[in-house]
């Protein structure tokens, strides 16, 4: 059975990311193995301390690398996406060995499936932007079908995901075109 590692671009606890991947969890039940890569102590890249490969970074490579695909769930911020993903990222496109830029990083052509929750513009911004940094660190984004949702006011005072059948129907597209990247 395939691998797929779920990264949510939120620490928060009832992250509505959090809640989105559970119903992607859900869909794959059977179908893939899921995982869910844990990265809130990972520190901050600093090239004075990059090598050795700190633990915490050494064992989030190690989970990306064994994983058959990564599926992202984001929230958008400021227009972009939380700068606690764009630091994971950016470990994950360093070379693993010192200085060796011809060794594929763990992150190069990686399956990635893209997903968020988020305000109005349904992290439309925060999508269009994950792609183009995965395409530049050479992961193989699925373009299509993406997911945003836009939460209503009743999702943001409940603090509880709740997709309607055209949402749910959407996540189920993408996990369909997810299983079969995967063959």
């Amino acid at each position: 059975m395939k691998t797929v590692l779920f990264i949510v671009g939120s620490l928060r606890e009832k992250s509505f990311n959090r809640q989105l991947s559970a119903e992607a969890e859900a869909l794959l039940k059977g179908k893939a193995e899921v995982k869910r890569l844990e990265y809130a102590a990972l520190p901050f890249l600093n090239q004075d301390t990059e090598y050795p490969a700190h633990p915490e970074v050494a064992r989030i490579r190690e989970e990306v690398a064994a994983a058959d695909a990564l599926w992202i769930f984001s929230p958008e911020y400021n227009g972009s996406y939380p700068s606690i993903l764009k630091n994971l990222l950016d470990w994950l496109s360093r070379p693993v060995k010192p200085m060796d830029y011809a060794t594929p990083t763990c992150i190069a052509g990686k399956i990635v499936a893209l997903s968020g929750a988020g305000g109005k513009a349904a992290t439309a911004h925060c999508r269009e932007k994950l792609t183009e940094l995965l395409k530049f660190i050479r992961a193989d984004v699925i373009d299509e079908p993406q997911t945003g949702i836009a939460l209503s006011p009743d999702n943001w005072a409940s603090d509880t995901l709740t997709l309607s059948d055209e949402q749910s129907e959407m996540l189920r597209r993408q996990a369909d075109a997810l299983l079969a990247r995967l063959g």
